[in-house]
């Protein structure tokens, strides 16, 4: 049999975190050890009933078996529109500053495509969701992180960021409520990046796919867009899966600045067909109707929270206590590395933890918890850990 040697672009990708997860997973499970994985941020709560019935109503539809529009129908765009303005009081354009998207992970992975030759720099947040380094990658960009610190709240410190620097860079990612530390951002954090962006002519590349996962309604999370000059610099990604537990479904917009949003809208219409145009009609019925259902998965995460952060107090595990997102962000036992730790765990006790370091060097040191199962579960799981 012949062998075929893999693209350079594929040979240097390290392992997918969450993949490398599932085969640690597998093997322990096979062993006979009951697992419970806070591993994945998976929402386990099904996705609303009326969601589902409009799927199903659109899926009878003829119209909806044909090719549907790369970009989305207009209809959905508009009902994005609408959903940006009742949460962030931001101003889109439906036909020119949204386009949907086959899940936020699809678009964050062909955004760079469109903008980025071999050999530019991108700024990537770290640590980060393991995507945005890799599709810079992908595009021949060269990466350089920007390290996230418990000493500035976990968001980027971009003055300590050069000048040079700066002046090279094409575009910068950041997420928040982000993933995995769970910190969010201030305004004036983002009035400064803005700042920055312009003064340099960056792209910004913002991920809000936690925006709709908080815990006090009067501090909630930001869109970089509702500051003064964010939509001359930046794209946003946001994906309907976390908000009403949509995962699987596969469904996401861009919006933001015309340009980018056209630039990623020509790499679409050339590698993908567009969503399902029922699918689009569920999202449609979620963006419109969905509120209170993402009220009452806020109260379900909350009451998460305070059981594992009450477990982890009791057993003298540093954490910061999350004001958005279903993550927990966990300080390792002192003498151990993440990865030594989470392997411990999952091989003694079968719960299955996400490494800090998995997310980039600064992670080191630190966990991942996803509060993406029940409180009996979760007690359980930290009831286990406690017994090392």
């Amino acid at each position: 049999m012949p062998e075929f040697k893999l693209a350079d672009r594929l040979a240097t990708l390290p392992p997918y975190l969450f993949a490398a997860i599932d085969k640690a997973k597998a093997e322990v499970a096979a062993q006979g050890i009951d697992i419970i994985s806070l591993g994945i941020g998976d929402p386990d709560l099904p996705t609303p009933e009326f969601i589902i019935d409009a799927l199903h109503e659109g899926a009878k539809k003829p119209v909806n078996h044909q090719y549907p529009s790369y970009v989305g129908m207009l209809e959905y765009r508009t009902a994005v529109a609408d959903w940006y303005r009742q949460r962030f009081n931001v101003e889109l354009d439906p036909e020119s500053e949204v386009v949907s998207l086959i899940g936020s992970k699809e678009g964050i992975a062909h955004f760079p495509l469109a903008y980025v030759n071999p050999g530019d720099l991108v700024l990537v947040a770290t640590p980060n969701y393991p995507v945005y380094p890799a599709a810079t990658g992908f595009a021949g960009g060269e990466v350089q992180f920007l390290p996230l610190l418990e000493e500035n709240d976990f968001l980027v410190d971009l003055d300590a960021v050069d000048d040079d620097t700066w002046a090279r860079a094409k575009m910068i990612f950041v997420c928040y409520p982000n993933n995995p530390t769970a910190a969010t951002a201030t305004k004036e954090f983002y009035e400064r990046l803005v700042q920055k962006a312009k003064e340099f002519n960056v792209i910004v590349v913002s991920d809000l796919a936690y925006s709709e996962i908080y815990y006090d309604p009067s501090n909630k999370p930001l869109s970089i867009l509702e500051v003064e000059g964010g939509k001359d610099v930046a794209i946003e990604f946001h994906s309907l899966s976390k908000t009403y537990n949509m995962t699987g479904w596969r469904v996401a917009m861009a919006v933001g600045n015309e340009q980018l949003i056209a630039g990623l809208g020509k790499i679409k219409e050339n590698v993908d067909s567009g969503i399902f145009q029922a699918v689009q009609e569920a999202g449609i019925a979620a963006l419109r109707h969905g509120e209170p259902h993402a009220e009452k998965f806020r109260a379900i995460y909350k009451e998460r929270r305070d059981v594992v952060c009450k477990a982890l107090s009791d057993i003298g595990i540093q954490h910061r206590v999350p004001e958005a997102s279903f993550y927990v962000w966990a300080k390792v036992p002192e003498g151990n590395t993440s990865a030594d730790f989470v392997t411990n765990v999952l091989k003694q006790t079968g719960v299955v933890l996400t490494p800090g370091n998995g997310f980039g060097t600064p992670g080191e040191g630190y966990f991942r918890i996803s509060l993406t199962v029940n409180n009996d579960l979760l007690k359980e799981a930290v009831s286990r850990i406690s017994k090392l």
